[in-house]
């Protein structure tokens, strides 16, 4: 099947603007007002996939409803003709500028009160979105533009879901659906998301405005994902020394591995940073701030001997009010790096489905009687102690990989998902900790397997 040149007689499809995973976007002339317009089409191999047209159909209707300034319009939906079936396409609007991701290609990080200023424009149209039920669900730099006015546009609804939508969703149960890169934990894990999943996702693009690099890097879409879920970012300061307190505050509130932790909303995020771009101290700094004014540290009773593959977290700390009136402006900020340590040293750790390992730090009891003579003692060995390579079990089932582990010396497993190309379908895309890595045998060994449906483009 090969797209038509000239959709319902109306659109003369021109050059292509880009291309996804599943459509492609054309600059195209709507012959019949005389203006251009940006038509997304259902990419011709996959029409016949009947969960991908419904999930076409869905943006259509999702976008559709969102008539928001800085929210590209949805003009149009049909269908053409082809000798092997139906097209289905969406005309939109045509924004003529660049998105974030080419932005910051060619410029690199954003000036912070410019990144604000985009941010808090992004929360405007989420914000609007989330009021009608509608979540996003890929919110990255290639999905905000910036017309040659300067105004921000979101696009992209083409993963978006009703929050309380009862119907069965078009992906597999449990799949992840996002880009790596900008994808909340929740997401990572498969789980049912809200509107806050969104408010991680920018505070992942916030952070890569401001640094110009995205707050987690891996070889693969596996490892980034899971980094979202068990680690904790550089603070932006780290990267570029220019980032305030207040911007790094609100950029990791946003980023907060816990949606309870995080702003509860994209208007709660927007005042913040309408605050910070008005030179105001951000709510999250404030917070954080007071956080550590009440925490009295005082010296472990023993060593304090952290866990590697732990992740510590902040306290929680509580939210300013935020209201859904939209004023004009945008805004960001977090803690120093010695502030982060200091509240790391309280140790809370987050339990992310088991991810991290269920090992715990081996201490050697002491005994009162003991004699105070010295003398030579063999090493103390623990399970603990005991290595272990993870072996490759790429493309096995789930049992294969099981028994491969067992043979290798670990006994300790879970499963999990992340999308794949269909030939993967459960079957093992990958493992954590990775292939070829010596870890303890007590370390819990998550096993991958691909869901058969695809990762959001880039």
């Amino acid at each position: 099947m090969t797209t038509p040149r000239r959709l319902s007689g109306r659109y003369e499809l021109g050059e292509i603007l880009g291309l996804g995973g599943m459509s492609e976007v054309h600059l195209a002339r709507d012959l019949r007002l005389h203006r251009d317009v940006a038509v997304k089409v259902l990419r011709a191999d996959m029409a016949e996939d009947s969960s991908l047209n419904l999930r076409f159909r869905r943006e259509a209707l999702n976008a559709a409803g969102l008539n928001h300034p800085a929210i590209a319009a949805v003009y149009d939906t049909g269908e053409v003709e082809t000798q092997d079936g139906l097209l289905p396409y969406i005309v939109m609007e045509y924004v003529d500028g660049l998105s974030l991701r080419d932005v910051l290609r060619i410029h690199g990080p954003l000036e912070a009160q410019r990144a604000i200023e985009v941010v808090a424009d992004v929360c405007q149209a989420l914000s609007f979105s989330h009021r009608r039920g509608i979540i996003h669900r890929d919110v990255k730099p290639g999905n905000i533009m910036i017309d040659k006015s300067g105004s921000v546009k979101v696009v992209d609804f083409g993963i978006a879901k009703a929050m309380l939508d009862d119907e069965q969703s078009v992906t597999q149960s449990g799949a992840v659906i996002g880009t790596a890169q900008y994808l909340s934990p929740e997401q990572a894990r498969g789980d049912p998301v809200d509107a806050r999943a969104d408010v991680y996702s920018l505070g992942c693009v916030l952070y890569e405005l401001l640094t110009g690099e995205p707050p987690f890097a891996a070889d693969s879409a596996v490892e980034v994902a899971y980094k979202h879920m068990r680690e904790t970012p550089v603070p932006p300061s780290g990267r570029n020394a220019t980032v305030t307190p207040d911007a790094d505050a609100v950029t990791l509130k946003a980023m907060a591995k816990d949606p309870g932790d995080r702003y509860q909303s994209a208007a709660e995020m927007r005042t913040d940073l309408v605050r910070l771009h008005s030179g105001s101290p951000s709510y999250a700094a404030s917070a954080e701030a007071d956080t550590d004014a009440a925490i009295a540290w005082t010296p472990p009773t023993a060593p304090l001997v952290p866990n590697k593959s732990r992740t510590a977290r902040m306290p929680t700390q509580g939210s300013a009010p935020g209201q859904d009136r939209e004023p004009r402006g945008s805004v960001g900020r977090w803690l120093s790096g010695v502030a982060v340590l200091a509240v790391a040293a309280v140790v809370v750790t987050i339990g992310i489905n088991a991810v991290a390992p269920d090992s715990q730090d081996a201490t050697v009891p002491t005994t009162p009687d003991a004699p105070s003579s010295p003398r030579t003692e063999a090493p103390l060995v623990t399970a603990n102690d005991q290595q272990a390579v993870v072996p490759d079990v790429s493309s096995m089932t789930y049992a294969e990989a099981v028994m491969a582990l067992t043979n290798a010396g670990f006994r300790n497993f879970q499963q999990s998902s992340l999308p794949s190309t269909p030939d993967l379908e459960e079957r093992v895309v990958g493992t954590n900790p990775p292939a070829n890595r010596s870890t303890a045998i007590t370390t819990k060994i998550t096993i991958v397997l691909g869901s058969g449906s695809s990762l959001g483009g880039p």
